[in-house]
């Protein structure tokens, strides 16, 4: 967080006490890790924790995307496909998601840290630290793309035929089209990325000073929570227009890569000119954030408490 709570935030371990006594080993596991791996173990198992539950509803939501229908076709859609379709597609995301969440979290402790060293004598606000290290862990976790790719293409109904699972996938991509064809997508991901670690880092701990001081273990967990569930799904709304264009453009295979603006008009025309029908989809995107975010932050703030 950017540590606008010292009074509030507790210290790792802090609450998790019982009868005077730690319920872990004195800090074994945070020492075996070191102070600064627990962020990436924590924000990696924070993420995993929240992909297993909200999986379909993100199945869902990427129909409502692609096609521009709404949730009940979208659920038909899935209802047709069958269970056994239901975590088709599941690997990619969990892979890249608890390795990007691991990097965001991570990375932009481990920027700040630098960055603070170097430029704290310099009289350079913390701020403006905390802020470019947010970006710089943001445009870092870009580099995992080919993941977001991959789950693109075996979410999409369209190519169920041609694409087996994830390996077979990944193998067609780079036999057939090459390393760069896996990358398709790349600029609406740089854009979403990087404005959106600095928002989300930087309005969490002020968000959470707002919120009513907990007094117990329970209360930051719901406070953390909350935190997160609201700050997520606030930058979910802002910035969806990039997570449209982003399916769209991963959707194709093969064939010239189209511009960002170019592909974000297209989608506009074919949706009769409306806002509201680029927007198609939010509405269950807010709560998927809602409780994606909720649950990550609130895990990663556990989780770093229990190390």
């Amino acid at each position: 967080t950017m540590d606008s709570e010292p009074t509030r935030t507790p210290q790792p371990g802090a609450g998790l006490t019982k009868g005077g006594s730690s319920l872990l080993p004195d800090g074994i596991l945070g020492a075996k890790l070191g102070s600064h791996g627990k962020h990436y173990v924590c924000g990696s198992m924070a993420a995993f924790t929240n992909i297993l539950v909200t999986f379909p509803i993100q199945k869902v939501l990427f129909r409502q995307q692609l096609h521009g229908v709404l949730v009940t076709e979208a659920v038909q859609q899935l209802q047709r496909d069958g269970l056994r379709n239901l975590y088709r597609g599941l690997l990619p995301p969990l892979l890249q998601k608890s390795t990007t969440v691991a990097i965001m979290f991570g990375l932009y402790e481990d920027f700040s840290r630098v960055l603070q060293n170097h430029g704290g004598g310099s009289g350079v606000p913390e701020l403006v630290t905390r802020s470019f290290a947010a970006a710089l862990a943001g445009t870092t976790e870009a580099i995992l793309t080919p993941f977001e790719r991959v789950q693109t293409l075996l979410q999409d109904h369209r190519h169920h035929a041609r694409f087996n699972n994830t390996a077979h996938t990944f193998r067609t991509l780079v036999t057939e089209y090459g390393v760069r064809e896996c990358y398709r997508g790349l600029v609406p991901i740089l854009l979403r990325n990087g404005p959106s670690n600095v928002l989300f880092f930087g309005l969490r701990g002020p968000i959470k000073e707002l919120l009513p001081e907990a007094n117990n273990q329970a209360g930051h967990l719901v406070n953390d929570f909350v935190c997160g569930g609201v700050l997520g799904a606030a930058l979910g709304i802002m910035f969806y227009p990039l997570n449209v264009v982003k399916a769209r453009a991963q959707s194709q295979v093969g064939g010239a890569f189209q511009p960002c603006r170019k592909v974000l008009l297209t989608v506009w025309r074919e949706r009769g000119g409306s806002v509201v029908m680029l927007f198609r989809g939010a509405h269950l995107n807010y709560h998927r954030s809602l409780i994606s975010w909720g649950i990550i932050n609130a895990t990663y703030e556990l989780l770093l408490k229990l190390l």
